[in-house]
């Protein structure tokens, strides 16, 4: 019997409004700097691909993994715009950092308030998410904070997707068995293969074949959550 649902949050719930190449280059534009926002795109995409999964630890990340965003920062930045000065570097950093906290940057998809209202009302909801603390401003800003009982952070549990550990961790959390809960996801390493792994059944979310509402429909209909469509769902 499913009794709670945890979900991704970018690309499941929220998404940005423009590429983080756009995005980059609007707070350069903030601060006086002339920034490629295509430039700024290549090189976010090769450093985030370049980026190393990070042992798991035990316990919190001191600093909410802002220094890890810092670093990735410095290779986009070396990469896109090599002449800026450390003092521009910084300053652009410390910027985008409360950036991408900020209400206009994101968006829900437009099934996402509906579905959650739905859902909210038969099971505990949740989110496992690599993002840091600034999501829970995020969905407050989204008006979808209240439906979540538990918003774990990797940075907080000190283990990051694709390693299962970061499931098996908010599971105890939560207090639920990994029998009771299915994760909801549109990464197939980060959600669909790393909740697998700890025993979660996995609703695979792929836009625009499936949506939220359809999770709703198969979820909310049947006792135990499965469905006949097999290919939605990893059990």
């Amino acid at each position: 019997m499913i009794k709670a649902l945890f979900f991704d949050a970018a690309g499941t719930l929220l998404y940005l409004t423009k590429t983080v190449g756009d995005h980059y280059a609007q707070v350069g534009e903030e601060i006086g700097l002339d920034l490629n926002a295509k430039a700024l795109d290549q090189a976010f995409a090769a450093a985030w691909k370049a980026a190393r999964p990070r042992p798991a630890i035990e316990g919190p990340r001191e600093d909410d993994d802002k220094g890890w965003w810092r670093d990735l920062v410095e290779q986009v930045l070396a990469e896109a715009a090599p002449g800026l000065h450390e003092l521009d570097r910084d300053n652009f950093f410390e910027i985008a950092y409360e950036h991408f906290a900020e209400a206009s940057v994101w968006n829900i998809f437009p099934e996402v308030a509906e579905s959650l209202a739905t859902l909210h009302e038969k099971f505990v909801l949740a989110i496992v998410s690599n993002f840091d603390g600034r999501l829970r401003l995020i969905l407050e800003h989204l008006g979808i904070s209240r439906y979540f009982r538990h918003v774990f952070i990797s940075s907080e549990l000190g283990a990051d997707k694709p390693d299962p550990l970061i499931f098996r961790r908010a599971l105890r959390v939560a207090g639920f068995a990994a029998s009771e809960v299915m994760h909801v996801g549109d990464d197939p390493e980060r959600d669909w293969k790393a909740a697998e792994g700890a025993g979660l059944r996995v609703f695979r979310l792929q836009r625009p074949e499936t949506s939220l509402r359809d999770l709703a429909a198969l979820v909310c209909k049947s006792p135990d959550g499965l469905h006949p469509r097999r290919d939605w769902i990893k059990s």
